[in-house]
């Protein structure tokens, strides 16, 4: 049991923090303000499916692809890792919340169909959500327990996601901009470690091995 929670918690904690579901339940509100209720369920029903089928399509047949381009798990590692925490800059000083509405405002009166962009992609199933599940899923290479434990973690956060857009306007009632504020930083910071165990790994596997 300790050793499935071993993988579930840091597999979890990346994926929460990466997707963040509490930071997208404000932009999809704002994208689907002025729609009615049955709208706004068909589109977090189809954007939480696409991107989730997204990221799972990543977690098993990444690791093929990158080998048919030569690239190592390890180089991955270190530019998912300092990819992430960028990311997690962007969060400890308030940027990426912003950036996302920005480009979620961009689209909402073009597109009347958020679902598949921007909601799955690129804000579900971004870059730095492909990247920490390809490498969570390499991580338990040959441990078909440990990868069923990643895909477990991930149908969390995607359920969460959605439950997230469901409640999205009461959500933003309940937490206040304060409260928002504090969880994106401290979110960031646990993000920010978890960028650069990455990254260490890459390269004592790179350089050390």
């Amino acid at each position: 049991m300790e050793s499935y929670l071993a993988i579930f918690i840091p597999a979890f904690t990346a994926l929460f923090v990466i997707i963040d579901p509490i930071g997208l339940a404000p932009i999809f509100g704002g994208l689907t303000e002025g729609t009615d209720k049955k709208h706004q369920r068909a589109m977090a029903m189809k954007g939480t499916l696409v991107g989730g089928l997204i990221l799972v399509f990543f977690a098993f047949a990444g690791k093929p692809f990158l080998n048919a381009l030569g690239i190592s798990m390890d180089a991955l590692r270190v530019a998912g890792g300092f990819m992430l925490f960028i990311i997690a800059l962007e969060m400890v000083f308030e940027k990426r919340t912003e950036r996302k509405q920005e480009s979620a405002e961009k689209m909402e009166h073009t597109f009347e169909d958020i679902s598949v962009f921007p909601l799955a992609i690129p804000l579900l199933a971004g870059p730095g959500a492909i990247a920490t599940i390809m490498l969570l899923m390499a991580d338990q290479q040959d441990n078909i327990i440990g990868q069923t434990v990643v895909m477990v973690a991930l149908l969390i956060v995607i359920v969460a996601s959605f439950l997230a857009f469901l409640l999205a306007s009461r959500l933003m009632g309940w937490m206040g901009e304060t409260l928002s504020s504090v969880i994106t930083r401290v979110l960031g910071i646990i993000l920010a470690a978890l960028a650069a165990q990455y990254m260490m790994d890459g390269m004592q596997n790179t350089f050390f091995s």
